[in-house]
């Protein structure tokens, strides 16, 4: 049985502009250093949620992202994927 290197609250330093602010980010779940899963549970995902998984994956360097929100009946209907264009 493989299993998969998983982290949680994982610290994501913020720069701006070449300077590190005095403020971090965490990536609620990061899979393999390469997947970053943002959980939610809200009535709807809004496009401020989306921009949040975008600028962890830009902050962090990660190609992909889901953002997981679990108050939906449906587990499949809650699953949004974003990726990194770079």
């Amino acid at each position: 049985m493989q299993r998969l290197s998983v982290q949680n609250q994982v610290k994501v330093p913020v720069v701006y502009k070449g300077e590190k602010l005095k403020k971090d980010f965490f990536i609620d779940i990061l899979v393999e250093n390469e997947i970053v899963l943002e959980l939610k549970c809200v009535e709807k995902i809004l496009p401020v949620h989306e921009v949040q998984l975008v600028t962890y994956l830009k902050l962090a360097d990660k190609k992909l992202g889901f953002l997981l929100n679990f108050n939906v009946t449906l587990m499949k209907n809650g699953i949004y994927r974003k990726a990194n264009n770079f």
